[in-house]
């Protein structure tokens, strides 16, 4: 699952301190966090000016991803995410699943792997220190293959 913040919380204080509390808040109860990648920055996409803390788990659990979509939800709230329909605004936390073991997944709101997940480095960078073998099911790309072409320099034609 990935991870992200660009507000400071008035208990965990900025960003990075809000990945490490959720990280936590994680790990308890039916989820166990396996490993937790270096937490990164990286620039906002849309209309927020705030760059980002980002940073990825490998979450084990019985839940269904529905089940551990409306657990993350909650999650958020508690850390004061409020969705108000606006996309791409600043926010407290935000929690992804971005790939899961049981392969492919669209149900409702929740599809997996995350639509955008390929396209985005703030995903893929961190995800590499800890899942780089993990395989994409849809392209059967490796996380560390899907980084590497994200990565690639693009040689200019002649």
């Amino acid at each position: 699952m990935a991870l992200g913040s660009n507000v400071r919380h008035v208990r965990y204080g900025p960003p990075r301190g809000v990945l490490a509390a959720a990280m936590k808040a994680l790990d308890h109860g039916r989820y166990a966090v396996i490993a937790c990648s270096p937490v990164i920055e990286s620039a906002p996409l849309g209309p927020s000016r705030r760059r980002y803390a980002n940073a990825v788990a490998i979450v084990r659990t019985k839940r269904m991803p529905d089940e551990m979509l409306h657990k993350l939800q909650k999650i958020e709230h508690r850390f004061g995410r409020r969705r108000t329909g606006r996309a791409w605004g600043a926010r407290v936390l935000d929690l992804d699943i971005v790939l899961w073991n049981g392969g492919a997944w669209a149900q409702d709101d929740l599809v997996i792997p995350h639509p955008a997940f390929r396209e985005r480095r703030f995903v893929l960078d961190p995800a590499t220190k800890i899942a780089r073998q993990w395989r994409d099911p849809l392209t059967n790309l490796t996380v560390g293959q899907l980084q590497g072409r994200l990565t690639k320099a693009r040689h200019a034609s002649r």
